[in-house]
């Protein structure tokens, strides 16, 4: 185990740096949120730099030359204003209570005034903390990697997340299943507030505690919800929440994207895709894939990710009853998550297919679709793709969707369903261009521009985990070059990028091999 040293107050940077008490938790008191400060790592270096992120932040240019701010990210000196502290929440994991939990390997730095708004800066991996459970509160550099390059694929689609400034690492060491060298990935994010937050007050019966931080959460990121009072005010950011992971869960699915770890501690009260650990995109297209290979049950298999996001809201709801008072309310809000998330999915596979409109059987159709590609071990990114080019295509070449029938074994089966897309595909196109006004003359261009807006949904590239493999094996000998080409791709992944063609296409026979789990 790295050991601790001491950090120090590094000279002021030329950052936009608000004082730390601005942050959400801090301001509740020592109840919420414990100074910590953070363990120096030794001989620390960049592994990965956002620069996208730094300009959105709002950061100087020259930010990342600044003598300081590798040693600051690192965890070896405090950034000015900042008092560096880690949170206590509790939760449920795996669906049991875990009781107390907390920040065991996260720091807060504090909040930055930026274009996009108040955003807390946290460093995962900066050393133990209060709640680290006899843990040393480090990361490697392999979870610290595929934090840094999941957090911006998902930005990168479109998907509601936390993000990743950097990555530096060490050449400390650290002992997980084998002995592996230290890193720090710096996240950011308008709130890290989670379920869990709630759940810890709520069990300990302190009621005082959970209003305040349901006020402040309210105050400073719901400010829609500031006029309404008593209990309905608790009532309403439940159902806030509720709809926020009603559209998450269908921005994942949508995307096949499966989490492996939704404890409630790992969810987001603003509905962000939190703490990045055994994710997995999926490849083939299984609904009983499992990611993690800690669950053994397979509790959190992709096509049961909705059902337990609804259950840990209804432990949210638990939590919030002391504010709520009524049963009633509650339910309600949360029902509303039986429409919420439908609707959403929905919406997003129809514009997965081109629909621009909606008709009865869109969802028999997709259903009908994702059964197929379950029983032919179809590809998920790559049929969307090809799929999205086919249909501009299909105007002008008379075996357009060819290279999508090559991706299934029971060629008749698509074929039965290829025919009913295309009847749906004509009626919508009949519906829309009337809509618009548009003639049979301009068909052609109707097509054009429905395959252009399929491949704006339907992603060209997603970080399947051989890639982020092989970028891990690259930066473990010191080269980082593909883990930001990587990074690079990802942040658009509905581009050609022809230089990096290969990244595109099917998964190597190994992939499937690839084991992760809580400890990645």
């Amino acid at each position: 185990m790295i050991s601790a040293e001491t950090t120090s107050v590094m000279a002021p940077l030329n950052l936009p740096w608000r004082p730390v008490n601005d942050a959400v938790l801090p301001q509740l008191g020592p109840l919420f949120a414990t100074p910590t400060a953070p363990t120096a790592l030794p001989a620390p270096h960049w592994v990965a730099r956002n620069e996208p992120l730094r300009m959105d932040l709002g950061l100087t240019c020259s930010f990342w030359t600044h003598p300081d701010a590798l040693e600051a990210l690192a965890g070896n000196l405090v950034l000015p204003g900042s008092t560096p502290y880690a949170s206590v929440y509790s939760g449920h994991q795996f669906g049991q209570w875990a009781g107390q939990l907390g920040d065991g390997r996260a720091l807060n730095l504090g909040d930055l005034d930026t274009p996009l708004g108040p955003q807390t800066l946290q460093l995962k991996g900066a050393g133990p903390t209060p709640y680290s459970r006899r843990g040393d509160g480090r990361a490697v550099l392999r979870s610290s990697i595929r934090e840094y390059l999941a957090s911006e694929a998902m930005h990168g689609l479109g998907v509601a997340t936390t993000r990743a400034l950097c990555v530096t690492g060490s050449p400390g060491f650290v002992r997980r299943e084998e002995v592996e060298t230290a890193a720090v990935v710096t996240r950011v994010a308008p709130s890290f507030v989670r379920f869990g937050h709630f759940e810890h007050f709520a069990s300990n019966g302190q009621s005082d505690e959970l209003k305040a931080l349901a006020d402040l959460v309210v105050a400073k990121y719901m400010p829609h919800l500031d006029d309404v009072q008593g209990p309905a005010r608790y009532t309403s950011l439940l159902q806030t929440i509720t709809h926020s992971t009603a559209a998450l869960m269908a921005q994942w699915q949508a995307v096949g994207f499966c989490h492996g770890v939704m404890n409630t501690d790992n969810m987001s009260v603003l509905g962000l895709t939190l703490d990045y650990g055994p994710f997995q995109f999926l490849d083939a297209f299984d609904p009983s894939h499992i990611c993690n290979h800690s669950d053994h049950q397979g509790r959190y298999a992709y096509a049961r990710q909705p059902q337990v996001a609804y259950w840990n809201l209804f432990c949210l709801g638990q939590a919030l009853m002391p504010l709520i008072d009524e049963q009633a309310p509650a339910l309600a809000a949360l029902e509303s998550y039986k429409e919420a998330f439908p609707d959403a999915l929905d919406a997003r596979m129809r514009a997965k297919l081109g629909l621009q409109t909606a008709a009865e059987g869109d969802r028999a159709l997709v259903e009908s679709l994702l059964k197929v590609m379950h029983q032919d071990r179809v590809d998920y990114t790559v049929f969307w793709r090809r799929l999205s080019q086919a249909v501009g295509e299909s105007a002008t070449m008379a075996h357009a969707f060819e290279p999508v029938r090559d991706l299934f074994l029971h060629r008749e089966v698509f074929d039965a369903w290829l025919l009913q897309y295309q009847s749906r595909l004509e009626a919508d196109r009949l519906t829309a261009d009337t809509a618009q006004g548009l003639s049979q003359e301009l068909a052609h261009h109707s097509r054009s521009a429905r395959s252009l807006s399929m491949l704006k949904v339907n992603p060209k590239f997603i970080l399947r985990n051989h890639l982020g493999e092989l970028a891990i094996r690259q930066a473990k000998t010191g080269d980082f070059s593909m883990v930001q080409d990587l990074c690079d791709v990802l942040q658009h992944p509905f581009d050609e990028h022809p230089a990096f063609e290969t990244w595109a296409g099917l998964a190597p026979e190994w992939a499937s091999s690839i084991e992760i789990s809580c400890s990645s």
